[in-house]
């Protein structure tokens, strides 16, 4: 049996876990008994990952692609990630600037690794995603909080980081577009945080794991802006459809790329080999076909929930120009989302994701809706939750 006196280093009294694990054990516990749920609280793609990257990956097995790769990654995957900055985006990117990493989650662990000391601070939205500020507890710096209102489009203005920026704070840290609300920042809007940060000597990190997934608006990426003290983190996960391959990648300035290849040498070694090898197929024609085909049906769950939710009367200012996730403001119902979550679980049969997930920021008035699974089960969630509502 294990200990029940372990003694646990300090910083993990600082480290909560995801509270939408109970609603999703719940759930899946549930499931077992044939209660049959609609799933609206998990982050994750519903579609497979497209058969040309399976097929590149299986072919990797084939071909003895299971040796480790140098600690920054296959270099033909990271010419192949530079060639997308340029075809997409018209951005010149050194291949030499970025490192491959084991999901994104691996690269915002060496990016905080390389910068922040202990007691440094790091500045992000709240809401936000909640293992950011996890991590920099991790490297025993303090995660600041900046409260961002449903009128500011969820988005941290420049005189918000000047007026919270002090001696001791290392970085800033955002999300475009952004989990869990679906805002995405402007590139006007990020070239004025990145100009407040570079005036003290600060850090830029800008979360673009969700990139592809834009809609009425076209892409773009942070490195348009220029390359001192920013630090872009990329993942294979979201719109390339890989969650499991756990694959992602960091753009960073040149003089941080040694630093960064040390930590990956000592945390992880290198990213996993077949996944390398496999998301070369990420970047065909045939591939971005076929997610760009997925991408429209993201955006057209996303503008059917939209509509369906305001009619029900919950309130979402503005409709989300990214990700999958649309930002609840439930406050008409209920005081307290986590037990408006669970009694909408029990009751109805529809998982969500309560706001404490991202902090605490009026996180009592919002709730997270993923449009992560089909039309049709949407569809069910709405009535399910219409009658919720009515009763």
């Amino acid at each position: 049996m294990p200990r029940v006196d372990a003694r646990l280093a300090r910083r993990m009294a600082g480290i909560e876990p995801f509270h939408v694990m109970d609603i999703l054990a719940r759930a899946r516990e549930m499931d077992a008994r044939g209660q049959d749920v609609v799933h609206m609280e998990v982050g994750e793609p519903d579609f497979d990952t497209p058969e040309p990257i399976v097929e590149a990956g299986m072919r990797a097995l084939r071909q003895g692609h299971t040796h480790y790769t140098a600690a920054t990654g296959l270099p033909a995957l990271r010419e192949a990630i530079s060639g997308y900055y340029a075809d997409r985006f018209s951005v010149q990117v050194e291949p030499e600037r970025i490192v491959v990493t084991p999901g994104a989650s691996g690269a915002l662990q060496l990016v905080l690794a390389a910068l922040v000391n202990p007691g440094d601070r790091v500045l992000m939205p709240d809401p936000g995603y909640p293992c950011n500020r996890h991590m920099v507890r991790l490297f025993e710096g303090e995660a600041v909080s900046l409260g961002v209102k449903a009128s500011q489009d969820f988005s941290l203005a420049n005189d918000q980081v000047i007026r919270h920026w002090d001696g001791r704070t290392r970085a800033l840290m955002v999300a475009t577009p952004a989990n869990p609300t679906g805002r995405l920042m402007s590139l006007a809007q990020l070239e004025q945080l990145y100009n407040a940060v570079l005036a003290p000597d600060g850090a830029f990190i800008v979360d673009e794991i969700y990139q592809g997934l834009v809609y009425d608006h076209p892409v773009q990426t942070a490195l348009s802006l220029g390359q001192d003290n920013l630090f872009v983190v990329n993942s294979f996960s979201k719109f390339f459809g890989m969650t499991g391959w756990r694959l992602g990648w960091v753009v960073a300035p040149p003089e941080y790329v040694p630093a960064l290849d040390r930590l990956a040498q000592n945390i992880f070694l290198a990213a996993p080999t077949m996944a390398q090898h496999a998301a070369l197929a990420a970047f065909e024609s045939e591939t971005l076909s076929i997610l760009e085909q997925r991408r429209q049906v993201f955006q057209q769950r996303r503008d059917y929930l939209y509509q369906a939710l305001g009619d029900l009367g919950l309130n979402i200012r503005g409709k989300p120009e990214g990700a999958f996730y649309l930002y609840a403001d439930i406050s008409r119902f209920s005081k307290d989302s986590f037990h408006f979550c669970r009694r909408l679980l029990e009751e109805a049969r529809v998982a969500i994701t309560p706001g404490r997930d991202f902090g605490g920021y009026r996180a009592e008035k919002h709730v997270r809706f993923a449009y992560t699974t089909d039309m049709d089960r949407l569809k069910l969630g709405v009535e399910r939750l219409r009658a919720f509502l009515a009763s």
